[in-house]
């Protein structure tokens, strides 16, 4: 069956759609369009529109005498840390200082109700009294006796006794000084003063709290801080390392020998005073496998406090380190890159093994050869196998601007 229009319908149907030949020009029109672009794009020479390689400078790594540091957490404690903690049981009657103080030598700081003290001194001074009065009396019995003795009135076991009843008397007279003392120390222990100058620590007590020698907790801490304690430990290996790198026969020697170590503090800030090394512990705790060292660093400004915490920086003097700015690397799962310059100008990512820094440096000890050229700008925008156009520039340069 022939489906195709006679000239009459096609005319009907020109003449129902005056637009349907504008429209099929166009559509024409644009089909010629993507025709000849698409023949032309393929016409189009090689690389056309690609961008060209980046300009980034370069460096080659180089080694150099440097200082790097050891960290070692540690805790600080005062020089002198004292509890402070009564010899006689009683309420507190006075409290002369507040948390934080700081105090004297000599100080007073507390005060514990002394009547019950003062009852009993007063008791032993009377006991004192009736123990003289013996003596007396038991010596006035002797002087009676020795004259008629000598004249044998009486015989020689009569005085005897009578000078034994003396002894006994003498020696109860001195009993009862004793207690004297004492019940003076007694009174004496109620006024609690400082025994060295420090910072007053927490004060659990208040006025009118029984306290006495076996409660668990001491009335407070005094800590003489003019100088303070950071203790730290090292692991075994890190302690023979330690002796090996530091002259003399004995660790004394190796000790004298450690240059000033330096504290950071809890915000990563350096502590302005310099410590030295003052003690190491004779053994090793087999619980953890280290040994503990104490640093000993001034504290005039009562910067520092007993129970902070921070780092013992212990300085190692390298004589040749490869050193690698921090801007030319960059990090992965906590693994520092560089992108080391190859053959043809193209880049490839290299991890570096990193075992000290400065603020702008990195010291690596694997991943780079002295003279190997990395790139040092512009990393952030490198991809492996990426040529670049190289610009040198010095690594003296660099660590002249920005030393170690």
């Amino acid at each position: 069956m022939n489906t195709r229009p006679n000239k009459s319908q096609a005319a009907a149907g020109t003449a129902l759609h005056p637009w349907g030949a504008p429209i099929r020009q166009l559509i024409l029109g644009v089909a010629v369009t993507i025709l000849l672009y698409s023949c032309g794009s393929s016409a189009a020479p090689a690389g056309y529109g690609a961008m060209p390689p980046p300009n980034l400078q370069v460096l080659a790594v180089t080694t150099t005498p440097a200082t790097t540091h050891k960290e070692y957490s540690a805790s600080l404690e005062g020089r002198v840390n004292v509890e402070i903690r009564p010899q006689v049981e009683g309420y507190l009657e006075k409290i002369y200082v507040d948390e934080g103080a700081f105090v004297k030598a000599g100080q007073p700081l507390f005060k514990i109700n002394d009547r019950p003290y003062n009852e009993q001194l007063n008791s032993a001074q009377s006991s004192v009294s009736a123990a003289q009065a013996n003596v007396a009396k038991a010596q006035v019995e002797v002087d009676r006796l020795v004259p008629l003795v000598d004249n044998k009135v009486i015989s020689e076991v009569q005085l005897k006794t009578a000078r034994a009843v003396l002894d006994a008397a003498k020696a109860a007279e001195e009993q009862a000084k004793a207690a004297v003392g004492n019940a003076r120390i007694n009174v004496g222990y109620t006024y609690i003063t400082a025994p060295v100058s420090g910072y007053i620590g927490r004060i659990p007590y208040k006025t009118g709290s029984l306290v006495g020698k076996g409660e668990n907790m001491p009335l407070t801490v005094l800590s003489d801080i003019n100088e303070v304690y950071a203790y730290f430990s090292m692991s075994e290996p890190d302690f023979i390392a330690f002796k090996q790198q530091f002259e003399g026969a004995t660790i004394e020697e190796k000790v004298k020998k450690v240059p000033p170590v330096e504290l950071l503090l809890a915000d990563n800030s350096v502590y302005a005073q310099t410590g030295r090394i003052s003690s190491i512990d004779g053994q090793f705790d087999r619980t953890t496998g280290s040994i503990s060292f104490r640093a000993t660093f001034p504290n005039t400004g009562g910067t520092l406090r007993s129970g902070n915490t921070g780092k013992v920086r212990i300085p190692q003097q390298l004589a040749d380190v490869l050193v690698v700015p921090q801007e030319a690397t960059f990090e992965i799962q906590d693994k520092v890159f560089v992108f080391a310059l190859g053959d043809s100008n193209k880049v490839a990512s290299k991890p570096i093994t990193v075992t000290g820094k400065t603020a702008a440096w990195y010291y690596v000890s694997a991943g780079l050869k002295p003279g190997e050229k990395i790139v040092y700008s512009g990393v952030g925008n490198l991809q492996d196998g990426m040529v670049i156009v190289p610009k040198p520039i010095s690594a003296d340069s660099l660590l002249k601007a920005k030393p170690l």
